[in-house]
């Protein structure tokens, strides 16, 4: 699987109407949507389609044709994510209407090359699955669990100060949790 960590953008015009595409992490994804909407006020059609992990790491994913004929814009763009396993992603192409009308094909086929067009512009890194792990250290290790997540560069989502000694929550792949394991 593959995802990635910042927003890219790619336009493509198919006669007089324009398709700009935008891939953007998913937790941007309604933020992004709602700057676009109101940076394109004249645009037709905001098509979406996302793809993430839920917390029981099933994939969760949904289209929308925003008016579009159904299943020509929305769907396109989806299958486009699921070809190249793109997950923790979505996908928005604003549309202006050029004034001929595509079809029901055409649409298909301009949103998918939109699709294509972005995602081969945008830098796609692996994709880890991310676990949490809770742990507590006794105040005389702390310095040398401190040296350890920085020299793995583990992810810190809590440090605090508890009766026993400093208690960490973590979050990372299970390999970078697993050095910190051993270490305890």
């Amino acid at each position: 699987m593959q995802t990635v960590n910042k927003t890219y953008q790619a336009q493509l015009e198919v006669k007089k109407s324009k398709f700009i595409s935008y891939l953007t992490p998913y937790e941007n994804y309604e933020k992004l949507l709602n700057e676009l909407k109101s940076l394109h006020p004249k645009a037709r059609h905001f098509v979406t389609a996302f793809r993430y992990l839920n917390s029981q790491n099933q994939i969760i994913e949904s289209s929308s044709d925003d008016g579009e004929p159904r299943g020509s814009s929305g769907r396109p763009t989806l299958r486009v994510m699921q070809g190249y396993d793109i997950i923790n992603a979505a996908i928005i192409t604003v549309r202006y209407f050029g004034g001929i009308l595509l079809g029901v094909g055409g649409l298909v086929k301009a949103y998918s090359d939109a699709a294509n067009m972005v995602i081969k512009q945008a830098e796609l890194v692996d994709f880890s699955f991310v676990f949490e792990y809770d742990f507590c250290v006794d105040y005389n290790k702390t310095r040398e669990i401190e040296y350890l997540i920085k020299k793995f560069d583990v992810f810190v989502v809590e440090r605090g100060f508890g009766a026993e000694g400093i208690e960490y929550k973590i979050r990372d792949t299970i390999e970078k949790i697993n050095l910190i394991k051993e270490k305890l």
